[in-house]
């Protein structure tokens, strides 16, 4: 950084002057094209100041007394400069204003090293606040910051203050070519980046977000589920082996029940529950949002818990969701379902064609698939009720030939 990047400059405030026809003096600091301005408590008439040479005319009857004014505060300004040059640490305009208020300086951070603050932060919450699969996600997003930042700036880590939207584009950038990972997972890592930088914000490291103006790029993903026809052949295949049928059970209970892959895994006794309707509930929290879900268990999914159950407090066989899915692509080569088969899939079937196409309201589906809030359900399946609506529309129109 050197000295021709700052500079200091005195100037009237032409469009304040009082009723004396008196403007008021403003010291305008300006380092690296980033402005700051310091009252220097002076008022004076505009035929007494000369820009060019930066003093007030000797015309004034305090010319000696203000111009010695001016030259201390300028004094004063240069004198924080040449310190904080000294330190051989980043600092900005905001920086030296602050000083020049006597305002104590907080030390420089960079945002690799601050991550990793954080991440020793959060590691301490894991098991209380947080769970491990969360932490290992934010650590996963440090290890890409700092490959990025020798990708991009061959630099081991890069000063908090000199963030800007430009960077966030250009990890988003390095994500998507160089990580090869989805619009949907890089908007995660984003989310989770700005999270230690909203901390900082309030630590004083920062006093604006860098990253207000970014807006997450919009992913509009196909919701794939099967028809009622595909898991009226899954529900009929019979399959052989009995790992792959203990699979097939599994997945078709959860295509009845919605439950993600970690809720099946862990259900137990306890949570299956008589409701007032005298029929058994799924009474759990759910894993992902840890919010409460209470689903009424129909008749195809109890057959499949008396079917289990044993004198085991869960209710499933263990399995790995890796080794379920594995099973699954065989599944569907057996059946010919020419889908992908993965366990969420269920969970999605059980949305769209269980409960959508069967008229069930969206709020219901929301609420049975323990969402945090409608507009993710609405997101997610909102092109089934179209699909659904254009069915309805179809079979009117044949009606009214």
């Amino acid at each position: 950084m050197t000295t021709d990047n700052f500079k200091i400059l005195f100037i009237e405030g032409k469009n304040r002057k009082n009723k004396k026809n008196q403007s008021p003096l403003f010291c305008r600091l300006t380092l690296n094209g980033k402005r700051k301005q310091i009252s220097t408590g002076i008022n004076i008439e505009s035929e007494h100041w000369d820009t060019k040479n930066q003093v007030i005319l000797k015309s004034h009857k305090s010319a000696i007394l203000y111009n010695s004014q001016l030259e201390k505060i300028k004094s004063k300004i240069n004198s924080i400069y040449m310190i904080l040059q000294l330190q051989e640490s980043i600092f900005s305009i905001e920086d030296i204003h602050g000083k020049y208020l006597g305002k104590e300086l907080k030390k420089s951070e960079f945002i690799l090293s601050y991550y990793k603050q954080y991440l020793s932060k959060i590691e301490k919450l894991v098991g209380r606040e947080i769970k491990d699969k969360t932490y290992s996600k934010f650590v996963y997003v440090g290890n890409h910051l700092e490959a990025f930042l020798k990708w991009k700036y061959k630099k081991t880590d890069y000063p908090l203050k000199e963030l800007s939207l430009q960077f966030l584009s250009d990890f988003d950038y390095y994500l998507k070519t160089e990580k090869k990972q989805e619009q949907i997972t890089i908007n995660k890592t984003i989310q989770r980046l700005r999270t230690p930088i909203k901390q900082a914000i309030s630590e004083g490291y920062l006093d604006r977000d860098p990253f207000i103006l970014h807006k997450s790029k919009t992913v509009r993903k196909t919701v794939i589920f099967l028809t009622t026809e595909e898991l009226k052949t899954l529900e009929e295949a019979v399959l052989q082996q009995k790992r792959l049928s203990t699979i097939q059970d599994l997945f078709i209970f959860c295509c009845y029940t919605g439950l993600a892959y970690n809720e099946m895994a862990n259900l137990e006794k306890q949570n299956i529950q008589i409701g007032f309707d005298n029929i058994n509930w799924i009474q759990m929290k759910r894993e992902k949002t840890q919010r409460q879900i209470s689903i009424p268990i129909l008749p195809k999914a109890q057959e499949i818990i008396e079917k289990y159950s044993t004198d085991s407090n869960r209710i499933f066989p263990p399995i790995s969701n890796q080794r379920f899915n594995s099973y699954l692509k065989e599944i569907s080569a057996i059946t010919g379902i020419e889908k992908r088969l993965t366990h969420h899939i269920a969970r999605k079937t059980f949305a769209s064609t269980v409960l959508l196409y069967n008229d069930v309201p969206m709020e219901i589906v929301s609420e049975l698939l323990g969402h945090s809030n409608m507009v993710i359900t609405q997101e997610s399946y909102g092109k089934v009720v179209q699909k659904k609506v254009s069915e309805a529309m179809s079979n009117l129109k044949d009606k009214l030939k």
